[in-house]
């Protein structure tokens, strides 16, 4: 008894130090960069000789800067929006298919998330460069989407399989159409999901660096290609400070999903 009860001890100890361990890794880089932001030099150090805010003011001063992150937000927004209507129809709509044509959409919404980015970059901007979209933003909305999608697809499969489908046959019962019921009935019910949803498109937007590379010009290029570009001629702590500006929208991002998901305890805790 005792030993059972000396292993599982040392069992989870050994869990908590792994799960510990990860945790820092994951977190040590990030919070590196956000130190390095707060330097006064001219070049990245860690740690920071002295700290100052003096390239936090640099990046209101700088149009490219201010350019580029109004173009993340543009085509995150854009993505999310796109991403979230496509994922939610996609999944309500196999919910009422059973047969061969619902059994193959779910392995070929995953299909572009298996496709290295550089091929679909270079594959989006021969195609795009085709049609006349190359270099705009609607470009690289579509092909963020492309990755963004199928993550609200599978969320709202998820959401989906926890809702009481009967009410909308009560709706259907008493005369409202397929809109109607949608809006009205379905939509109030997974709105938390389909919240979810629309964040992490925004947040895959916002990091994706490869196809943007490929699909954006000077005047649509997100935050990660500029950094990259500026990176490749200085090291300068401008790079950190837009990477935590980066981090810390992600953050609030994810924690508005988790509030998004757990507002009954929320209620009950703020109560």
């Amino acid at each position: 008894m005792s030993s059972n009860l000396h292993r599982e001890t040392v069992e989870t100890v050994a869990f908590r130090a792994g799960y510990v361990a990860l945790f820092a890794l994951m977190v040590t880089p990030l919070l590196v960069v956000i130190a390095t932001s707060f330097s006064d030099g001219a070049r990245i150090a860690f740690p920071p000789e002295n700290l100052s805010l003096v390239w936090y003011g640099e990046f209101f001063n700088r149009i490219n800067w201010l350019e580029a992150f109004t173009n993340s937000i543009l085509v995150g927004v854009g993505t999310a929006v796109l991403a979230t209507a496509l994922g939610v129809l996609g999944a309500f709509g196999q919910e009422f298919d059973d047969g061969l044509l619902g059994t193959v959409v779910a392995p070929l919404v995953l299909v572009p998330l298996l496709i290295p980015p550089v091929v679909l970059g270079i594959t989006l901007l021969i195609y795009f460069n085709e049609v006349g979209l190359r270099g705009s933003y609607a470009s690289i909305i579509l092909a963020h989407t492309l990755w963004a999608t199928p993550l609200v697809y599978f969320v709202m499969r998820s959401v989906f399989s926890r809702f009481d489908w009967q009410q909308l046959d009560a709706a259907h019962d008493l005369g409202a159409g397929p809109v109607q019921s949608f809006v009205h009935v379905v939509l109030p019910n997974v709105k938390h999901g389909v919240f979810v949803g629309a964040l992490l498109a925004f947040i895959i937007s916002l990091q994706e660096f490869v196809m943007a590379l490929f699909l954006s010009t000077s005047s649509t290029e997100t935050i990660p290609v500029l950094a990259w570009t500026e990176l490749r001629q200085a090291m300068d702590p401008m790079v950190s400070v837009v990477s935590t500006f980066l981090i810390l929208i992600s953050l609030g991002a994810l924690s508005l999903a988790v509030i998004a998901t757990n507002l009954e305890w929320v209620s009950k805790q703020l109560s």
